[in-house]
């Protein structure tokens, strides 16, 4: 059976809606083979060509100076496209993101994301928890998740710990070996996907049979009853 590729990922935002002229200013993602983190990642700021609300900065940090050297989407979309090519997405809140994405791949005039294609941890988190707090935050603490890195919200670091997230969604097996990959602090000069700490050589998968075919059970049942 085929190896499982999956993309956890995280978007920041000026705002809710790209209705009302929102728009992206970052991505973060890292890639996932059978539930165990290769290293590879993808990371970038955005420049929204637009001002940065003050309510939208107190969340993520992200200034609007900040943005300015930063590229434009258009400059970026091959490059993001390319990485999570042949993946699921893996995404709390996915409809929020793909949106988001959406609207900014409709600018391009590339082929949108298929919302019902990606795995929405917070769907997940509230059939198993009704009436739970299933933020991020929440899942984190009842998970036991180490966020004390995360004092603003950051596409990359978000996507670190929801990648823990998941993995105890799905049963917490694989959890302890999510990897220390790059966090959202990157520098300023950081406008290009690139590939944290690699491993000298990959890890052999630790599924069975048995379990990826449980897995992909898994995962269909959420999208069919979403």
């Amino acid at each position: 059976m085929a190896d499982i590729r999956e993309i956890v990922m995280d978007t920041e935002t000026t705002g809710l809606d790209p209705a009302d002229g929102h728009r992206i200013v970052e991505i973060g993602a890292l890639e996932l083979i059978n539930h165990v983190p290769t290293g590879r990642t993808y990371h970038q700021y955005i420049n929204p060509r637009r001002d940065m609300p003050a309510e939208a900065e107190a969340v993520h940090g992200i200034s609007e100076d900040f943005l300015r050297d930063k590229p434009v989407f258009e400059d970026i979309a091959d490059a993001f496209l390319r990485f999570i090519e042949g993946g699921t997405l893996v995404i709390h809140n996915a409809a929020f993101d793909v949106k988001f994405l959406n609207a900014e791949l409709a600018r391009v005039k590339a082929t949108p994301l298929v919302l019902a294609d990606a795995v929405d941890t917070l769907g997940i988190a509230r059939k198993r928890f009704p009436g739970a707090q299933n933020t991020l935050d929440g899942l984190s603490r009842r998970f036991g998740i180490d966020t004390s890195k995360r004092v603003k919200h950051g596409a990359l670091l978000d996507s670190e710990i929801l990648a823990d997230v998941y993995l105890e969604l799905c049963g917490g097996r694989q959890s302890a070996l999510v990897m220390d990959v790059a966090s959202a602090g990157a520098s300023d000069t950081d406008t290009g996907p690139y590939v944290a700490r690699q491993r000298p050589e990959p890890l052999g998968s630790l599924l069975t049979d048995a379990e990826r075919e449980r897995h992909t059970a898994f995962v269909a049942e959420f999208r069919t009853e979403g």
